[in-house]
């Protein structure tokens, strides 16, 4: 029996292990906290991602391995992988772990990106705000995500508290300014591709969030075929330049037609959720499929879906289950502000039935704005 090791122990690799029991998998788990909640369904070896002792602790008892999240050392990843098969190899979880790297290797592929400069003094960030103008955002290079990390600059009189903010990273990891786009819909692709070169997507995802964070994920998206296709062949781009092996999720603007890359997520994630009732094969399933060197599943959604994310603390369950096509998600998590601790996802034959079961279920929930531009959607 084979067994899959996970550097992180969050919810992605908590599904991961769900996904993979079906397949005879066994799991073993790696992360700092010994509250992770994939340690309820898995073995979990506690400590720092650098401790070689730890991670010679984990090597010891797997067969091959992945991770579950993009903040994963990559050096900790590299080491792992002189041991074991470890995919996606530690290139591609160096490159997303640096915005300026991510970016430098979109443009080597032709993939459209909004405005940015690399910045590491004060004088820098004044350079460049007024190089790309404002409204933009000052970011850090590494360890950002769910909106952390980010300074949203709204005139050049921001610059100093920008950089009191964010300046401190600037030694250790760099920052970066992006312009800001005025995006009418943010859209991703969720991807696989197996250690044989095949390369499926699942149908196109529409997501929006609130303060940073995914609140809501539609599939498939109403988007015309020529745009779909621009953004596959961008996600097929970048997992042959990479030898991706898994899944990731290339996150993406539409501004007038256009496409922007925003960012890549070297793994299973969040606007992919809804394909474990809304797809043929899930994204979990798949990521297995591909690690594992097995044949990859089919990708077609089963006709329309919704990701609600819940944040902080989870709501009833009782209106989700209600539903015919209401599916539940508790992360196992204890609540805190900021933290996801668990999804439902709504699946319909139709956009009109659907819309109908968001806003029964919304109007329950008290969540009626977190599924309104959702519902406004599936009625256009």
């Amino acid at each position: 029996m084979t067994t899959v090791g996970i550097l992180g122990g969050g919810q992605l690799a908590r599904m991961m292990a769900l996904a993979g029991a079906p397949l005879g998998l066994r799991f073993s788990v790696m992360d700092t906290s010994a509250e992770a909640c994939a340690g309820q369904f898995a073995p979990l070896v506690v400590g720092d991602y650098r401790d070689g002792e730890a991670l010679a602790e984990f090597a010891s008892g797997i067969d091959i391995a992945t991770f579950d999240f993009e903040n994963v050392p990559a050096g900790s990843a590299q080491w792992l992988s002189e041991r074991v098969p470890m995919f996606p190899n530690p290139r591609a979880l160096g490159t997303s772990q640096d915005r300026l790297a991510e970016k430098t290797l979109f443009g080597e592929l032709g993939i459209p990106v909004p405005g940015y400069v690399a910045v590491d003094t004060p004088a820098d960030l004044d350079a460049a705000i007024a190089r790309l103008g404002v409204p933009c955002i000052l970011k850090t290079r590494r360890l950002g995500y769910d909106g952390k990390g980010q300074f949203r600059i709204r005139t050049a009189g921001d610059a100093g508290a920008a950089w009191e903010a964010l300046g401190a990273q600037a030694a250790s990891g760099g920052l970066i300014l992006e312009a800001f786009v005025p995006f009418e819909r943010e859209l991703s692709v969720v991807a696989v591709r197996g250690r044989d070169g095949e390369f499926r997507t699942w149908p196109l995802t529409e997501n929006w969030h609130v303060d940073g964070v995914l609140s809501a994920s539609l599939a498939p998206a109403n988007v015309d075929a020529a745009l779909e296709a621009r953004a596959v062949g961008h996600a097929r781009a970048l997992a042959e330049a990479l030898d991706y092996v898994g899944v990731f999720a290339l996150e993406l603007f539409c501004r007038d037609g256009e496409l922007l890359a925003n960012e890549l997520a070297p793994r299973v994630h969040n606007s992919g959720h809804w394909t474990i009732e809304g797809a043929e094969t899930s994204q979990f399933a798949n990521h297995l499929r591909a690690v594992l060197g097995l044949p990859l599943g089919a990708t077609r959604a089963l006709g329309q879906a919704c990701m609600l994310n819940w944040i902080g603390e989870m709501p009833q369950l009782e209106p989700v289950l209600a539903e015919a096509g209401g599916h539940w998600h508790d992360y196992g998590k204890a609540p805190r502000e900021g933290r996801k601790v668990g999804h439902a996802t709504l699946r319909a034959d139709t956009s009109g039935g659907l819309a109908e079961a968001l806003e029964r279920v919304g109007a329950a929930l008290g969540r009626e704005s977190q599924v309104a531009p959702v519902v406004a959607r599936l009625r256009q």
